[in-house]
């Protein structure tokens, strides 16, 4: 499996403010960006999967599970990975890259260098947003309990 590696300016900034959050909420608010932002791939790619039954498109899906076999070709490289494409089952990369019966029929990875700009773009601008309404809500959250500490006593 090639990766690809892309440098986004701006984040280091953005990982320092998620860094002051709670560590569950950090989580939340990454898996609910990255979600969002992902679904020009998916919509993309179920776009341009083959019409044959249908099914190939309606198996794309956005989600933080992989099947046992894609969590044993995967390497974990963070906290929070969001993934984005078909379903596991084997027709999908038979489909996607072909074999010696069947000519390749690409659909995600046209999906993926069509929306690749756009997502991470997205993730940057979604991001500085999500934390600051997760700021906001845990300074109301303190609010509500510090009220309740002084009507306690």
């Amino acid at each position: 499996m090639a990766r690809q590696v892309f440098k986004i300016e701006g984040l280091s900034e953005l990982d320092e403010a998620l860094k002051e959050l709670p560590k569950a909420t950090a989580r939340n608010v990454l898996k609910r960006v990255l979600t969002e932002q992902a679904r020009p791939i998916k919509e993309a790619g179920e776009a341009l999967a083959p019409r044959e039954t249908g099914g190939l498109a309606g198996s794309y899906t956005i989600g933080t599970k992989l099947s046992r076999r894609q969590k044993s070709l995967n390497r974990k490289e963070s906290d929070v990975e969001i993934y984005v494409g078909p379903g596991p089952a084997a027709k999908a990369v038979q489909t996607e890259f072909g074999n010696a019966h069947q000519a390749a029929q690409p659909h995600l990875r046209p999906a993926f260098d069509g929306n690749a700009m756009k997502v991470l773009d997205g993730i940057t601008e979604a991001l500085a947003g999500e934390i600051e309404k997760a700021r906001q809500r845990l300074a109301k959250k303190a609010e509500r309990l510090a009220a309740k500490m002084a009507a306690g006593k």
